[in-house]
């Protein structure tokens, strides 16, 4: 498959690197990572990433605008996203070939080549193997390279405490630490809460609800989000704050949107993606996510979550 790629790569002049929607840290890794190892070790190539730009995220890297002109004959690589659905910039099918390079199951086997590694902590683990897959072709990790990497690595794992971190992962984080860029100010930005998110944090510890199965839920409706100032996208990022309280073992947030309810599911075990896609979503058997759009589904998702932690029993 890296063969595939590589030499797949090395046949167009214009690269286009997409992700997808409400993008986290390991989809601008990934994207913006590759596209930077691809301007370092291709010089004359034509190298863009493309899609809505993430607030949150602009200390990583600033969207590129593109031309519908620049598609034509132009290779496509869309890194970390399962459906085609949740691809950010539809204009993805538009150019000559399509590389899906993603790590959540399979479920949309969308493009001309796919490489999928359910094993992999996180995309941005798996560009990184491009490189070294590559590195005796010339391909050159720079250190703007290796520092959207190793961001994209740190928020998919959790900063190293999700299940998905293996020995490879720690490895791969030394190396690209040795580039010499700043890692502890990754860390700040990635992690620094404004002061109404943290506000919002103490309203989620004392309004969460737990079922005796151990399925905890928070809801976050539009009033609430106005009355502490926070965007969806703010809310959403909460969402890892149940995983330390003990007994619980599932925990799902409902985020009102302005046309959909977002739903975040997370897990300490039991596997929760089935639950997701009944929901029109998908992801990682221990985190996925979902949409419904009336509060009448809420308790809908809580049985169905119940049912996960009872099969699991």
């Amino acid at each position: 498959m890296y063969k595939e790629i590589l030499a797949t790569i090395n046949e167009f002049d214009t690269i286009i690197i997409h992700r997808h929607v409400r993008p986290d840290p390991d989809a601008y890794g990934s994207q913006c990572g590759l596209a930077e190892i691809l301007k370092a070790s291709f010089p004359a190539k034509n190298v863009y990433v493309v899609g809505e730009d993430e607030q949150s995220l602009l200390f990583l890297k600033k969207m590129d605008t593109v031309s519908d002109e620049v598609y034509q004959d132009a290779l496509v690589i869309v890194c970390d996203t399962a459906n085609q659905e949740r691809i950010s910039d539809s204009r993805y099918n538009r150019g000559k070939k399509v590389i899906k390079i993603d790590h959540h199951p399979n479920e949309d086997p969308y493009g001309d080549i796919l490489w999928v590694d359910t094993n992999a902590s996180s995309t941005s683990e798996m560009i990184y193997e491009l490189y070294l897959a590559g590195k005796e072709q010339g391909f050159i990790l720079s250190r703007e390279a290796a520092r959207l990497i190793f961001a994209g690595i740190v928020g998919d794992t959790g900063r190293f405490l999700f299940q998905s971190t293996n020995p490879k992962t720690f490895s791969y984080a030394g190396e690209l630490i040795e580039t010499g860029f700043s890692f502890p100010e990754i860390y700040e930005n990635l992690y620094q809460k404004k002061e109404n998110v943290a506000r919002l944090s103490g309203f989620v510890y004392q309004n969460y609800q737990v079922t005796d199965d151990g399925v905890a839920s928070v809801v976050l409706k539009k009033e609430i989000l106005e009355a502490f100032d926070v965007t969806p996208t703010d809310a959403s990022q909460l969402v890892s704050l149940l995983g330390n309280v003990e007994n619980i073992k599932v925990w799902v947030f409902f985020v009102e949107e302005k046309d959909q309810i977002r739903v975040r599911l997370r897990s300490k075990g039991p596997i929760i993606n089935g639950v997701a896609r009944k929901y029109n979503g998908g992801g990682h058997p221990l985190a996925s996510g979902a949409t419904i759009y009336t509060w009448e589904e809420v308790e809908s998702v809580i049985e169905d979550m119940q049912a996960v932690c009872s099969d699991t029993k």
